[in-house]
């Protein structure tokens, strides 16, 4: 069986923040390579995991691993499937959001700018508009606000103009075409790639991340029963925003951590991808 390359981003820290309880039940609402769901059915727990790509369903179905419920479904439904399985409320509910390091590597998915396939970056393919609908289809004040709203790009106007220029000699159909192009239009920023806050706003796009996010966190919250834990772990300030804001004004929430804990540098040091993780934690009250 092809083995995983993604490695779970503060594994011991977000398992001992959700204080498992044996033969108690707990939502991974974003199941990935099922690192987090694996160390709580280890301590004890049951796990519902929620994943929207079917491929990693089908690999996790595969392993058959005992303990573990797993759903083809977006964590936005979460409360509509916890309904259907008869259960109420659950002991805590984790969210690792992102993309896992198997789904960036995966040429059919084109969430990469380092290797070619097509510009879709749709997480399932439920899902209608692709990253080159996009790109080929907007209006040059659209791509903007897209490029700097979700991208927080510097040169979003400028990359904007490039874009449409681009597409009017030739449709935008690979990510490689849309990588080579922002190469081209802006310079390197340190250890970052010109394309990768572009590609992040357009998957942040596609599949409307920060809108699932705040209805997925509303349904976790309701579903949570009292004393049940939170934990989210986030990788851009967009997301780590949307977090915070719901937990401070959500007042069936007590907040536990009121910093985010982030990794340490050995963790950082072994798995590059940790560097911009932050998880918050908060308490059903």
């Amino acid at each position: 069986m092809k083995s995983w390359k993604h490695q779970s981003v503060l594994l011991k820290e977000a398992i001992e923040a959700l204080n498992v309880e044996q033969g108690k039940i707990y939502v991974d609402a974003t199941l990935g390579a099922a690192g987090h769901a694996k160390e709580i059915i280890r301590r004890g727990g049951e796990v519902i995991g929620f994943e929207i790509d079917s491929e990693i369903v089908n690999r996790l179905r595969a392993e058959r691993i005992a303990g573990l419920q797993i759903v083809n479904e977006n964590f936005v439904e979460l409360e509509k499937v916890l309904s259907n399985l008869n259960i109420k409320e659950v002991s805590g509910i984790i969210f690792d959001l992102g993309v896992s390091t198997d789904q960036l590597e995966s040429p059919k998915l084109g969430l990469s700018f380092r290797q070619e396939g097509p510009l879709d970056m749709r997480l399932s393919h439920k899902l209608g508009v692709t990253a080159a609908d996009l790109v080929n289809a907007l209006a040059e004040g659209e791509l903007y606000e897209l490029f700097r709203r979700y991208g927080e790009e510097r040169f979003a106007r400028h990359l904007a103009r490039a874009v449409v220029r681009h597409r009017d000699q030739k449709k935008f159909e690979t990510s490689l075409e849309l990588a080579n192009l922002i190469e081209s239009e802006v310079p390197r920023r340190g250890k970052i790639h010109q394309a990768t806050r572009i590609f992040m706003a357009l998957r942040i796009a596609v599949n409307d991340e920060l809108g699932n996010l705040e209805k997925g966190l509303t349904a976790a919250t309701k579903s949570l029963k009292v004393g049940g834990r939170l934990v989210v772990i986030s990788f851009h300030s967009l997301e780590d925003r949307v977090v915070k804001d719901l937990i401070r004004t959500e007042s069936r929430l007590r907040i536990v951590t009121g910093k985010p804990i982030v990794p340490s540098e050995a963790e950082i040091k072994s798995n590059p991808r940790a560097r911009s993780a932050k998880m918050r934690v908060a308490e059903k009250i």
